[in-house]
């Protein structure tokens, strides 16, 4: 498996990795931001841009991937599902990154036992079948609850919007192979094991991801501050993304 980057801007180097459903677009009010003190990589997960499909690819693949498309010694900011990629090869090839910043982020996607901090597995089955049924209208739909209740909200989804524009950012099988992944992934045995600086940035009103799922991150990564944004969804980048861009480069030059 190979991901499809694009690059913008000058400096260190900062590499993103977008979440489910929008695909690498959904950053690029904030990449702009960003490009001004890094040269900011922006991926493309399988089925999205120039990323060809790939089936039954799982979150190691996923992982093993993008630590193929890192710069020595990377600063890598995952949203979403993108977090959970990039906690995932954090473990896997700790010398490939250097520091996390995880947006909206969580061990498991879904309520585990000793996980409550997650989503019902029954609300990602209304997800999969809204697929199947029209996945339009649920992109559609997915595209504002990232960012219901956010007090930035219509900035946000105009930040957004965009994404969609074309149609579907991905054909119907990588959307159901997404969702699967975000259904089966459960990292918290491997959160002992990033020994990365991290940065957690989360929206106190997030629909999808408690923040109750960053504090519990907080507590298990031995190397993390948490960062909330008050008033904000799940898309704190897209809501608040000047503050979201000078956090980023903070945390870049701290402890150095």
């Amino acid at each position: 498996m190979m991901l499809a980057e694009h690059s913008l801007g000058q400096g260190p180097n900062l590499t993103l990795v977008p979440g489910w459903g929008l695909g690498s677009a959904a950053w690029d009010g904030v990449a702009s931001l960003l490009s001004r003190e890094f040269t900011v990589h922006l991926v493309d997960l399988p089925g999205y841009g120039a990323t060809p499909p790939v089936a039954d690819y799982g979150i190691e693949a996923l992982a093993d991937a993008l630590a193929a498309t890192l710069p020595p010694r990377a600063m890598v900011c995952g949203w979403s599902l993108g977090a959970l990629v990039a906690l995932a090869c954090a473990v896997r090839h700790p010398r490939r990154i250097a520091r996390l910043v995880l947006v909206g982020a969580t061990a498991s996607f879904l309520s585990r036992e000793g996980w409550e901090a997650g989503l019902p597995a029954d609300r990602l089955d209304e997800f999969i079948r809204a697929l199947e049924t029209d996945a339009s209208a649920l992109l559609k739909q997915f595209s504002g609850l990232i960012h219901h209740g956010d007090v930035h909200g219509r900035e946000a989804l105009r930040a957004t919007r965009h994404c969609l524009d074309g149609g579907l950012p991905a054909d119907g099988a990588s959307l159901r192979e997404g969702l699967r992944t975000l259904g089966t992934t459960d990292l918290r045995g491997l959160l002992p094991e990033v020994t990365q600086p991290v940065l957690l940035i989360h929206g106190s009103v997030d629909p999808l991801m408690p923040l109750g799922a960053a504090e519990a991150l907080l507590a298990r990564l031995p190397r993390s501050r948490l960062d909330v944004f008050e008033g904000s969804a799940h898309a704190p980048f897209a809501s608040d993304p000047v503050r979201f861009a000078q956090r980023v480069s903070d945390f870049a030059v701290e402890g150095r």
